[in-house]
C-alpha cells in the first residue's frame, strides 16, 4: 500500500510543479505587469519562501542558508527562480526589482553593493545591483528586448537578500521636443569618409605633421601600439569598460587611416565588434559611468569612420546596433533630451564628443542622431555660449570650467575639421586667459566654483589640465596657451588628440609677460584679477587679488560668492574656504556653495528662506542651483541677476597699471532683506618690495529692516591676530612669510564688535553646522566677523590691506569723509573714491601736502568731460570719463586743486 502512496503523491507534486512552469504572466501594452515571487517558479534545492514580519505579510524568496549563490558563475545550472512570460508586443521593457535587505544592522559602514544575475531563455547572462548604499529595497535593472513570444525569465540571487517582486514595464524613450522633430542642420556631415576630426582634404595634412619633431613622440607610442597584437577573446562572460582595448583600438584605426595598412585596420575592426559584443553596464549608474559609456561610443565611432573602407555591410550593421544601444545607456539618454546640454552632465561629453561623433559616423546610413546632436549643439549650446563668453571666463569654476570646456572644444573641432567653419563665436578662443590669470605664483590656483584639484598635504601644486589647454591652444593659435599646456605636462596619455590637432610649426611662447597685470572679465561674469608681476615661483614676492560682483549667476558649480574677494601673498592670505567632495551634501550645501564660505557680506534676516533642501541661513547671496538655458532666460528672469558691474578700469599703462578699479551693485544677488549694496576694489600697484601692494575696500550697505545683523566677513587659512585694532594675516611660501594689515577706517573701533572663529565654531552663531573632517586646509579655516555695534538700516565699511614682507609695518593711512566721497592717503598715492552708492557728478576740491609729488586716482566720476585745475593755474587740463570706467588719473605736485565737470 505504501509504494502506492508514494507514487501517487510523486505524480501530484509532479503535476503541480508542471502547472508552476506553465504559468504565464501576460499584460496589456499600458499596464505594468508585477511578477511577485509566488506566481514564480522556486528552485528548492537553493531557496526558500520566508515571510516578511507584520500585516500583510509578505512572501520573500531567499537563497537557503547552505546554498552558494552563482551570481558570478557564466554557466550554472538551474536558477534560484524563474517566471513565464509574454510581452504584449515585442520590443524594449523595463525591470525593476524589490528586495528586503538582510541584516542591515550588522554593517558599521555603507553596507556592499549586491547584485543578481538575470537571463531572458538563453541569452547572455547579465549582473544586475538589486541592493546598494544608495538604495537597499528598489532598483531600476535596466532594458531587456522581449520578443513578444512566450520567455523564461531567470535570476540568481545574491546572499542577504531577499526577493519580493519583479516589475516589468514598457520602455518609454525622452521625448523629442517640438523643434527638433523637423529639425533641419545647416550644417551636415559631407559626403564620403574620413569625417571624424580628419576629412579626404586634412589626411595629408596630418601626414606631414607625423615627421615633425615635436609630434615624433606621440607617432612613436601610436606605432607601438598599432603594430602590437592586443589579444582579446570574447566569451559569454559580460565585461565592464576595457580602456587598454579602447586606447589600442584606436590607435590600430589611426594607424590604418593614415598608412592605409588594412591587416592593421582590420584588427581594429574586429577588436571594435568583439568588445562590443560582450561590453555591459548594466544599471551601475553611480561612478559617473556615462563616462565610460561615452568611451565606448566614441571609440567604436572612430572606427566606423576611419575604417569606413574595410568594413562589411553586415558589421556596419552590427556596430550600428551596438551604438544605438549604448546610446540610451546614457545618462542623457536616447533620443538625447533627458538632460539639458547647457549644464550639468549634459554639458560634458555626452553630446559634445560621443554621441556627436556616433551621428557624423553614421550619418549615411541613419541622419536622425546627426538631426539631434547639430540642433542642442548649434541651436542651444552655441548662442548661450556667444552670450556667456563674452567675459573670458567659466562660470563653472576652475576645475568643472576646464573639464566642461574641453567637451565644448571637442565639439568645436569636430565642426571645424568636417566643415572647415567654426561654429561657435571666436570669443571662446579667449576662455584660456581665465587659468592664465587665476594662475598663483606657487603654482595653484585662485579659488573659483567646486574645487577637486587642491592640495591634499598642504604643499604647492602644480595646477593642471593640458588636454583643455590643448584643445584651445591648437584652436585660438594661442602660444601663451601652448606654453601653458607644456608647463601642465603635456597629455603622455592621450598622444592620438594631440596628433590630430598639434601645430608644430606654432612655436609655444613662455613670456606671461606679455600679458598685462589685470583683466577686466566684463559684464556677464562680473570680476578682476590684478597682480603686481609675472613672477612664478615658491620665491615670488607677488601680489595676487580678485573681485567678484555683478553679471549673471548659472548655478551647478557656481558658488553664492557676488562681491567675494581673494588676495595671495607668499600664500593664500584672504580665501575662499570649504573642500568639494560629493555634490548636493549636506556639508556641500550648507557651507562649500555657500556665502559663509567667501570673503564677502552677510546680512541676516531670520525669516529668509533657503532653497535647495537646505536650512542653513548664512546671511548671504541668493542660493541658486538652477540654471539658465538661453541668453532671453538669463536676462529677463529676475533669479540669475547677480548684479550690475558699474565700474572697471586700470591703468594708467595697460600693460604695468598702476592701479586696478573695480565697483558693483550687488543689490540683485540677495534677496529682498538686501535694499541697496555697492562694493569698490581698489588695487594699488605700490612698486616696492617690503609692501608690494595694497587694497582699498568700501562697502555701502542698506538693508530692508534695522534689526537685520550685518557682518562684513573676511576668511583665511592659518588663525589672524588682532593687535591695535589691525587684522594680521600670514602665510609663508618656502620659509619666506608674508603678511596682510587689514585696518577697517569705519566703522571705527568703538563702533564695531569683532569676531575671529575657526570654520568649527560657527556654530556659536548659526547653530549646529554640517562640518568635514580633513587635513586640507581650506576645511579648517577662520573667519573674521566685524558687524557694526548700533543696528541701522544703513551702515558703510572702509577698509585698507596692505601686503608686507616678513616683519615690515604698514604704512601709514590718512583718510576723512567728505561731501559723499573718501579721500585716502597713503604712501604716494591720493585716492578719491565715492562714499555711496552713487556717482560723483559735481565739483569738489583735493588738497595735496608734503613735499613730493603724488599720483592721485579719482574714481566714481560720473561720465563726460572734467577739468583738473590747481589754484596757481599753473596746472589745468580737461580728461574725458568713460562710461564704466569712472576715472581720472593724474601726478600732482603738492598744493590744492579743484576738480569740476564741463556744463555745456
Amino acid at each position: 500500500m505504501f509504494p502506492k502512496l508514494i507514487i501517487l503523491s510523486l505524480f501530484i507534486l509532479y503535476n503541480l510543479n508542471a502547472f508552476a512552469q506553465e504559468r504565464l504572466a501576460t499584460w496589456s501594452d499600458s499596464t505594468t505587469c508585477n511578477l511577485n515571487v509566488d506566481v514564480g517558479n522556486m528552485n528548492e534545492m537553493s531557496s526558500e519562501i520566508i515571510y516578511e514580519k507584520g500585516s500583510p505579510k509578505l512572501k520573500l524568496l531567499r537563497l537557503k542558508d547552505s546554498s552558494s549563490e552563482k551570481v558570478d558563475e557564466v554557466e550554472t545550472d538551474r536558477a534560484d527562480i524563474f517566471f513565464w512570460i509574454k510581452a504584449p508586443l515585442r520590443g524594449e521593457y523595463v525591470f525593476e526589482t524589490t528586495v528586503v535587505r538582510e541584516n542591515l544592522d550588522s554593517f558599521t559602514g555603507n553596507p556592499p553593493t549586491l547584485f543578481a544575475k538575470i537571463q531572458v531563455d538563453n541569452q547572455r547572462p547579465t549582473k544586475r545591483i538589486v541592493s546598494d548604499a544608495r538604495n537597499y529595497y528598489h532598483h531600476d535593472l535596466g532594458k531587456f528586448h522581449l520578443s513578444g513570444e512566450k520567455q523564461q525569465l531567470k535570476i540568481w540571487l545574491p546572499k542577504g537578500v531577499c526577493l519580493e517582486k519583479v516589475v516589468i514595464k514598457k520602455y518609454v524613450p525622452p521625448i523629442v521636443p517640438a523643434d527638433v522633430k523637423n529639425y533641419t542642420p545647416s550644417i551636415t556631415p559631407p559626403e564620403g569618409h574620413p569625417r571624424l576630426w580628419v576629412t579626404p582634404q586634412i589626411l595629408p595634412l596630418i601626414k606631414k605633421r607625423l615627421e615633425h619633431a615635436e609630434n615624433a613622440e606621440a607617432w612613436q607610442k601610436i606605432e607601438k601600439v598599432a603594430r602590437r597584437t592586443f589579444h582579446f577573446v570574447p566569451s559569454r562572460h559580460e565585461i565592464l569598460h576595457y580602456p587598454e582595448l579602447e586606447e589600442a583600438v584606436q590607435d590600430k584605426a589611426f594607424f590604418y587611416l593614415v598608412l592605409n595598412d588594412s591587416v592593421i585596420g582590420r584588427e581594429a575592426v574586429r577588436l571594435t565588434l568583439d568588445y562590443l559584443s560582450v561590453l555591459e553596464f548594466g544599471n551601475i549608474r553611480f561612478g559617473d559611468i556615462t563616462r565610460k559609456i561615452g568611451s565606448a561610443i566614441y571609440t567604436a565611432s572612430l572606427v566606423y569612420d576611419w575604417c569606413y573602407a574595410i568594413i562589411s555591410e553586415g558589421e556596419r550593421h552590427i556596430l550600428y546596433s551596438h551604438l544605438m544601444r549604448l546610446a540610451e545607456e546614457m545618462e542623457i539618454g536616447w533620443p538625447p533630451f533627458k538632460a539639458s546640454v547647457i549644464n550639468g552632465h549634459g554639458n560634458e561629453a555626452q553630446v559634445n564628443r560621443d554621441l556627436l561623433a556616433m551621428s557624423i559616423a553614421v550619418f549615411d546610413e541613419d541622419p536622425v542622431p546627426y538631426r539631434y546632436t547639430s540642433y542642442q549643439v548649434l541651436e542651444q549650446l552655441v548662442p548661450m555660449r556667444k552670450f556667456e563668453y563674452q567675459s573670458p571666463r567659466h562660470n563653472q569654476g576652475v576645475d568643472y570650467g576646464a573639464y566642461r570646456l574641453g567637451w565644448e572644444m571637442h565639439a568645436a573641432w569636430l565642426f571645424y575639421r568636417m566643415t572647415g567653419r567654426r561654429v561657435f563665436d571666436n570669443n571662446i578662443t579667449g576662455l584660456s586667459k581665465y587659468w592664465l590669470y587665476m594662475r598663483l605664483p606657487d603654482g595653484e590656483m585662485l579659488r573659483d566654483g567646486d574645487m577637486f584639484s587642491v592640495s591634499r598635504n598642504g604643499n604647492p601644486y602644480y595646477w593642471k589640465h593640458p588636454e583643455t589647454m590643448l584643445l584651445l591652444y591648437s584652436y585660438a593659435n594661442d602660444p601663451l596657451a601652448k606654453a601653458e599646456f607644456y608647463r601642465q605636462g603635456r597629455i603622455p596619455d592621450n598622444p592620438l588628440l594631440f596628433l590630430l590637432i598639434n601645430d608644430p610649426n606654432l612655436e609655444a611662447n613662455p613670456d606671461r609677460s606679455s600679458l598685462p597685470l589685470t583683466i577686466d572679465f566684463g559684464s556677464v561674469l562680473g570680476s578682476m584679477v590684478a597682480r603686481t608681476g609675472w613672477d612664478m615661483g615658491m620665491n615670488s614676492n607677488d601680489v595676487v587679488a580678485e573681485i567678484k560682483g555683478g553679471g549673471y549667476h548659472f548655478g551647478n558649480h557656481q558658488h553664492s560668492d557676488a562681491g567675494a574677494i581673494q588676495i595671495y601673498y607668499k600664500g593664500l592670505q584672504v580665501c575662499d574656504l570649504g573642500l568639494y567632495s560629493y555634490y548636493g551634501s549636506s556639508y556641500d550645501f550648507s557651507f562649500n556653495k555657500r556665502s559663509i564660505a567667501h570673503s564677502m557680506m552677510l546680512v541676516k534676516d531670520p525669516g529668509e528662506e533657503i532653497l535647495f533642501n537646505t536650512k542653513f541661513n548664512d546671511g548671504g547671496t541668493r542660493f541658486n542651483q538652477r540654471f539658465p538655458l538661453t541668453p532671453q532666460e538669463v536676462k529677463s528672469d529676475p533669479w540669475f541677476n547677480n548684479g550690475e558691474v558699474l565700474s572697471a578700469d586700470f591703468g594708467p599703462s595697460k600693460q604695468k597699471p598702476f592701479y586696478s578699479f573695480f565697483k558693483a551693485d550687488l543689490t540683485k544677488a540677495y534677496s529682498e532683506k538686501m535694499s541697496r549694496y555697492t562694493r569698490s576694489f581698489c588695487f594699488l600697484n605700490l612698486n616696492r618690495d617690503d609692501i608690494p601692494a595694497a587694497i582699498i575696500l568700501a562697502d555701502d550697505v542698506l538693508a530692508a529692516k534695522s534689526g537685520f545683523k550685518k557682518e562684513w566677513q573676511m576668511n583665511t587659512l592659518t588663525k589672524p591676530t588682532n593687535e591695535d585694532s589691525c587684522i594680521i594675516l600670514q602665510n609663508s611660501r618656502n620659509g619666506s612669510e608674508g603678511k596682510t594689515y587689514v585696518q577697517m577706517l569705519q566703522p571705527e573701533p568703538a563702533k564695531r564688535q569683532t569676531q575671529i572663529l575657526g570654520s568649527a565654531d560657527l556654530g556659536k552663531l548659526y547653530g549646529p553646522q554640517v562640518t568635514v573632517s580633513s587635513n586640507i586646509p581650506e576645511a579648517n579655516g577662520y573667519h573674521v566677523l566685524i558687524s557694526p555695534t548700533k543696528k541701522s538700516r544703513h551702515s558703510k565699511f572702509l577698509t585698507v590691506f596692505q601686503m608686507a614682507n616678513e616683519d615690515v609695518k604698514p604704512l601709514p593711512v590718512r583718510h576723512y569723509e567728505k561731501g559723499g566721497k573718501y579721500f585716502i592717503y597713503m604712501a604716494d598715492y591720493v585716492i578719491c573714491m565715492s562714499s555711496t552708492t552713487g556717482q560723483n557728478q559735481d565739483s569738489f576740491s583735493l588738497s595735496i601736502s608734503g613735499n613730493n609729488e603724488r599720483k592721485v586716482l579719482l574714481t566714481d566720476l560720473s561720465p563726460g568731460e572734467w577739468t583738473v585745475s590747481s589754484s596757481d593755474k599753473k596746472v589745468e587740463f580737461n580728461r574725458k570719463v568713460s562710461a564704466n570706467q569712472n576715472t581720472i588719473f593724474f601726478e600732482a605736485s603738492p598744493g590744492e586743486y579743484q576738480i569740476c565737470p564741463v556744463r555745456d
